[in-house]
């Protein structure tokens, strides 16, 4: 597989290995993990971008190459990296400081079985009882005609460059933003276009939850309820949206929820009705609202639902529940009417300011102070 950043990645082992670059890359199942997993690199901030697995990767060779076992040393007799040290390190890098421990514990190991079945290694290796993890030394060495090429140096450069390209990626979004929060009122249409754009269905996933957040927390805020404990006592309440986390985080599959009516909505960019129901499942099905990227009516998704899950369950008083708590599917087009309707109240500053906002929070761009880590969490490593 060839893409935009695969050249950059040739060029760095151009760099240390010359003319073996070729051979060193189709030799390395890990470099050709790497090369498919810096895939968005090129298409911008609106392309989705992780760093979880590669991190995972990342602290692992670097402890490796901190106790210098590229150049000398047995690194079967290493007692191990601890995992507080690889948790605290992973959460200092960039876009970094929210990461879980899932990458380390499993995820990265799963995912790299998937693209290579064949391989006999897994990249991480972990001692459950002493909480030490090791690169899987086998994945760093690559042999030629008898020769060993170590390409620890190798992988770090080339996550340092594609998190590098990811960083001038989202700065330019940032700076775009920013800019267009300056524009006056005779400028509307820029802006309108530059939001539409963020909520189509080749966008980010976290860009999508965040623009989805901006549009919908204004368009809630036009409305209020009239409530009260008595006949004698009502109070009127404006409806407020609230993001309850990151995105893509093990929250019990809550992205957002409104006061005062306590509803919950789910941001997704998947039609797996299984996905759906666990979602459902999480919150011991209370109703969601499901937020979906996708440009399908909501009654054809509705209706896919309920076809896949006829086909998952086969008993339609399952079914039937499960349905029951879908309490309203919100699409791509149906955001850009919201969205059209904020506009036409006046808050189109309101929504660039909201996902410039909740952007700088999500990607780690201006933090105010350090986040806290739960050492528990820490010494555990549990996942």
């Amino acid at each position: 597989m060839e893409h935009a950043f695969t050249a950059t990645i040739h060029q760095i082992l151009n760099q240390h290995f010359g003319a073996l670059h070729k051979d060193i890359f189709n030799g390395s199942p890990l470099l050709q993990y790497l090369n498919n997993k810096t895939r968005s690199a090129g298409k911008g901030s609106k392309a989705r971008g992780a760093f979880a697995n590669h991190y995972a990767v990342f602290v692992l060779v670097e402890d490796y190459l901190k106790q210098g076992y590229d150049k000398q040393g047995d690194y079967s007799k290493y007692d191990g990296a601890r995992f507080t040290e690889l948790f605290r390190r992973q959460r200092e890098l960039p876009f970094g400081a929210k990461l879980q421990n899932h990458a380390l514990n499993s995820r990265m190991n799963d995912e790299f079985r998937k693209f290579f079945s064949s391989c006999p290694f897994i990249p991480i290796m972990r001692n459950v009882d002493t909480n030490r993890y090791w690169i899987n030394e086998n994945l760093l060495k690559v042999e030629l005609a008898g020769k060993q090429y170590n390409i620890a140096n190798v992988v770090i450069e080339i996550i340092d460059a594609y998190v590098a390209a990811k960083k001038d990626a989202f700065e330019g979004f940032i700076e775009a933003c920013e800019k267009l929060q300056h524009l006056d009122s005779s400028s509307n249409a820029t802006v309108q276009a530059f939001v539409k754009d963020l909520i189509q269905p080749n966008v980010d996933a976290r860009v999508f939850e965040i623009v989805s957040f901006g549009i919908l927390k204004q368009y809630y805020a036009g409305q209020s309820i009239f409530w009260g404990w008595s006949s004698d006592d009502i109070n009127e309440d404006p409806l407020t949206l609230y993001k309850t986390g990151r995105t893509n985080a093990n929250d019990g599959g809550i992205d957002f929820v409104m006061r005062p009516l306590g509803r919950f909505f789910q941001v997704t960019e998947t039609t797996d009705v299984r996905k759906f129901f666990l979602d459902i499942d999480k919150v011991q099905r209370f109703p969601i609202t499901f937020v979906i990227k996708s440009i399908e009516t909501a009654e054809r998704l509705a209706a896919k639902m309920r076809t896949q899950a006829r086909e998952a369950y086969g008993v339609d008083s399952i079914v039937d529940k499960y349905m029951a708590c879908v309490e309203e599917i919100i699409n791509i087009p149906m955001l850009l009417k919201r969205f059209d309707e904020v506009v036409q109240a006046g808050k189109l500053g309101d929504v660039l300011n909201e996902i410039v906002t909740q952007s700088k929070v999500e990607f780690n761009y201006r933090q105010s102070e350090p986040d806290e880590v739960d050492e528990d969490a820490e010494e555990s490593g549990a996942s």
